[in-house]
């Protein structure tokens, strides 16, 4: 079994006396929490992670991070250390028994730094996260073994009562990020509804730990014969260990079904009598589709599983939860700072109330066909596996679980409308697309390296170089990225050489268009060709200044 690390309670300086008021506190030290926490250091905000525990996560947990979620964390400076640990794989297979119904692969195009997919244990993420956050010693402070027990606001912030192993304290807050899960005890303590769709259906989660030949993909079985009537999902892990997920039915006992008597005669079945295997962790679920109302209460801000829940099929909880992190905290830095107005913060509630809604109906969907339950979902599932070996058209019904993608924020109050969204490429909403450039001194590197962080204008100038004086003189604070075909003096601004065209290719950009790029690296806002003016127009609104972003949230 894998030994977790344990970290040292200290006493918190409120327990002596009074503090002052902190700008922002998160509960909670999962990904989401310490993500959150990293996120904001790195714009300067300091933060306060209160957390009941003192280590990691128990079992891997969630295991699938997808491309987005590892491009947040490269922004945040160790999305090479997962990618690393991680095992890396694009591929998916559906069998249905020991029929192959198709494949299929997330990401077939070269010229992306990350791949679709790693899987990486959760304790591991946790961990990796944790040694970031030491990196911010005078902005991050991890307090474990500090569990909220009350909470009150008023117009200043907000104030949380704290107990320790020595005793109870005050905390104040400007802000309070509630990361604190599924369960979370801030959200109850609030008393928030969180209502939801409730599923029956048991499943069993086995790691075991083995030497094994299955590729580095993600499986799925449909009535697999192994585990017949029912299904089945196998994912490979770092360190020689497997997750594989069975369908148990709803009548199954979860006590009965977690011992190792009953798990490992299922592990069997999969792999052989003959290959020597052990058990890491087990658990037996259901799970509910359910979120908030409201992700903002005035000052306390939901995120994560505490704002939304959905079943694992699809590794939309998890990774989900990071887009959470990665869309409030630009913003919330921006209004602590006095660069932006406090309505700012309702554009998250637009923005990932959208994405949860987004993220619970293909999760419930996906749930209604694995696990049918009327004799008209029982025929509809059984017609496209019936079909769906030979007729690709059928394949676009199969669910085996619909993957996490980033969520486009079209037509949201925050982007300028698109002057021609006909246009092939990206537009107001979207998330940026990775491109392989070349910097000013022939190094090789990654134009998303340059996007995210701060506001950013990304000109393609094409052969000619951009005029950007008078931008400069505008909005002195905007940075600029230009992608050219060749070097190009540009006072102001960066130049990449897009060497192999990839990057014009995946933005749809003529030469002189250019991108208004938010900190979270969705496109706000296009131009055909750049006018200071409306450049400053997009750039308050995308920051909540403009007034038309404030009325379009509310």
């Amino acid at each position: 079994m894998t030994a977790h690390p344990r970290f040292a309670y200290t006493p918190p300086p409120e327990a002596a006396e009074p503090g002052r008021r902190r700008p922002v506190v998160v509960i909670g030290a999962g990904p989401v929490g310490l993500t959150c926490a990293i996120d904001l250091a790195t714009r300067g905000v300091p933060v306060v992670v209160l957390d009941d525990d003192d280590t990691v996560a128990t079992g891997s947990r969630a295991i699938c991070w997808a491309k987005r979620t590892l491009e947040i964390w490269d922004r945040l400076g160790l999305g090479q250390r997962m990618v690393d640990k991680g095992v890396t794989w694009s591929v998916g297979r559906v069998f249905r028994r020991d029929q192959e119904l198709y494949r299929f692969d997330l990401l077939p195009e070269s010229g992306h730094r990350r791949p679709a997919f790693i899987n990486l244990q959760q304790y591991y993420v946790e961990d990796y996260l944790i040694a970031r956050a030491a990196d911010f010693p005078e902005l991050i402070e991890l307090r474990w073994k500090n569990e909220v027990t009350g909470l009150t606001q008023d117009a200043e912030g907000v104030r949380l009562d704290v107990a320790t192993p020595d005793g109870a304290y005050r905390l104040d807050a400007e802000w309070v990020i509630a990361a604190d899960g599924a369960r979370s005890a801030i959200r109850t303590r609030m008393g928030l509804p969180f209502p939801g769709q409730r599923f029956e259906e048991r499943f069993l989660i086995a790691d075991v730990k083995m030497k094994a030949n299955f590729p580095t993909e993600r499986l799925f079985w449909f009535e697999p014969t192994f585990h017949a009537g029912q299904s089945a999902l196998l994912h490979r892990q770092p360190d020689d260990v497997f997750r594989i997920d069975f369908q148990l039915g709803p009548e199954a006992d979860p006590e009965l079904e977690r011992q190792p008597e009953r798990v490992m005669p299922r592990v069997k079945a999969v792999i052989g009598e003959d290959t020597p295997v052990s058990l890491e962790w087990c658990s037996v679920y259901s799970f509910r589709c359910a979120r908030l109302e409201r992700f903002v209460h005035d000052r306390v801000v939901f995120v994560g599983d505490s704002a939304h829940v959905v079943s694992p099929f699809g590794a939309r909880g998890g990774n989900g939860g990071i887009q959470d992190a990665d869309n409030l905290c630009w913003k919330l830095a921006l209004v602590l700072r006095g660069d932006a107005p406090e309505s700012l913060i309702a554009t998250y509630d637009e923005e990932r109330g959208h994405a949860a809604d987004e993220n619970i109906l293909n999760s419930s969907r996906t749930t209604n066909f694995m696990t049918p339950k009327t004799k008209a979902e029982r025929h509809f599932r059984d017609g496209v596996l019936d079909l769906a070996a030979a007729s690709p058209f059928a394949r676009s019904f199969l669910n085996a679980g619909r993957l996490s993608r980033p969520c486009r924020l079209a037509g949201m109050s925050l982007q300028t409308p698109d002057p021609d969204p006909q246009a092939e490429g990206l537009h107001p909403g979207d998330p940026c697309i990775d491109a392989p450039v070349v910097d000013a001194s022939g190094r090789a590197g990654w134009l998303l390296d340059r996007l995210g962080g701060p506001f950013t204008l990304l000109v393609f100038a094409g052969a000619e170089a951009p005029d950007l004086g008078r931008l400069q003189g505008l909005v002195a604070s905007l940075r600029s990225v230009v992608v050219a075909e060749r070097p190009l003096a540009v006072p102001g601004a960066e130049v990449l050489l897009d060497a192999e065209g990839i990057a014009g290719l995946r933005y749809g950009a003529k030469p002189g268009a250019a991108y208004l790029i938010r900190p979270d690296a969705h496109v706000a806002a296009r131009f055909a060709e750049i006018d200071a003016e409306q450049v400053a127009a997009a750039l308050a609104r995308a920051s909540g200044r403009s007034g038309t972003a404030v009325r379009e949230a509310a």
